[in-house]
């Protein structure tokens, strides 16, 4: 019997399910554990070759006829937030974004619950218990951080921090970037655009840690659900030819990065 050596990758294919972006299609993925003392290592070659991470598996979309799902990163340093950017800003001025180690609490799940029963009721986490949040913030033999977003407290002085929560984001620190793997919000604050301003809030940090990209995840050309992501420029798209720079929304003939 052939013994393989933790630190070596082994690679294994889903059965063919339902979209859930794209009606009427079929998903399949490729995937690996990420375990071991190379999991770091690992985890950074993967997510340039177009790999995601959930906990421990970092995967990739391998359907049969459809290439639909393309990774995205936005260039930090380059990135100027548009007026409507600049707007999003300014409506979160008031809160204050701390790092801390990937360590679950109660209180950040009764905000994941909440987002899932408002936004994701229907979805594949829609019966994550606190266990399975808990599962999904430890579950990393990576570098991972979370990010809680907070009320400022300007009662203690205009640099307070530890007020109310209102949101979260659970992020690898690459080599070379931030890769966001998931983010969730208070469903109340509907005016405050949360998910677009933790993006600019990740492009601003990655840009002050001198790393060059934030990974945004899948691009699906025809979702509604991805189609935020083409608004965030300039950045890169995984092609064959490899990372294509776009510039505008319609760009077509990029060229290629690394």
């Amino acid at each position: 019997m052939t013994q393989h050596s933790r630190d070596t990758p082994q690679f294994y294919l889903t059965a063919p399910s339902p979209c859930p972006y794209l009606p009427g299609r079929q998903e399949r993925k490729v995937f690996t554990h990420l375990v071991g003392d190379k999991a770091t290592d690992l985890n950074d070659l993967l997510t340039h070759g177009g790999f995601r991470r959930s906990q421990s598996i970092a995967y990739r979309p391998a359907c049969d006829q459809c290439r639909a799902c393309v990774s995205v990163r936005v260039i930090a340093n380059e990135f100027r937030p548009s007026r409507n950017f600049r707007k999003v800003l300014a409506r979160n001025s008031d809160l204050v974004g701390e790092q801390r180690s990937a360590v679950p609490t109660s209180e950040q799940y009764s905000i994941f619950r909440g987002y899932l029963d408002q936004r994701h009721r229907h979805g594949g986490m829609a019966d994550m218990t606190v266990l399975d949040y808990a599962m999904m913030v430890e579950d990393s033999h990576v570098e991972t951080r979370i990010i809680e977003y907070r009320r400022r407290n300007l009662s203690n002085g205009p640099n307070a921090r530890g007020g109310e929560l209102v949101a979260v984001a659970l992020t690898d620190v690459l080599s070379d970037g931030l890769s966001m793997v998931y983010s969730f919000f208070d469903p109340a604050e509907t005016t405050r655009s949360l998910g677009t301003f933790m993006i600019l809030d990740h492009i601003a940090r990655a840009r002050r840690q001198g790393l060059p990209y934030v990974y945004l995840g899948y691009w699906i050309e025809g979702s509604k659900k991805m189609d935020y992501k083409s608004r965030y420029l300039p950045q890169q798209r995984l092609a064959a030819a490899g990372w294509l720079r776009i510039d505008a929304e319609g760009d077509t003939a990029p060229e290629p990065q690394e």
